[in-house]
């Protein structure tokens, strides 16, 4: 069964790469936050797990936690 493309963080499925598109947030302090995480347009991206409330994403060489709505606002 194939699925269709996700268009968010919050729609990929686990053990996939994808590519950021663009992070879609309103907040600079949380955009400068990714960014220092490595977490920005161009950068691949990998959900590794998910966890009730969020997901757990591999970034460069760390693991990072994050929750739905910010998984929403990350496009890929």
């Amino acid at each position: 069964m194939n699925q269709p493309n996700p268009k968010t963080l919050a729609d990929a499925p686990e053990g996939k790469e994808y590519i950021i598109r663009a992070v879609d947030t309103d907040d600079a302090e949380l955009d400068a936050f990714l960014f220092s995480l490595g977490c920005y347009s161009g950068e691949p991206i990998t959900v590794v797990a998910r966890r009730k409330g969020g997901c757990v994403v591999s970034i460069k060489d760390g693991r990072y936690n994050i929750d739905n709505a910010l998984a929403a606002a990350i496009r890929i």
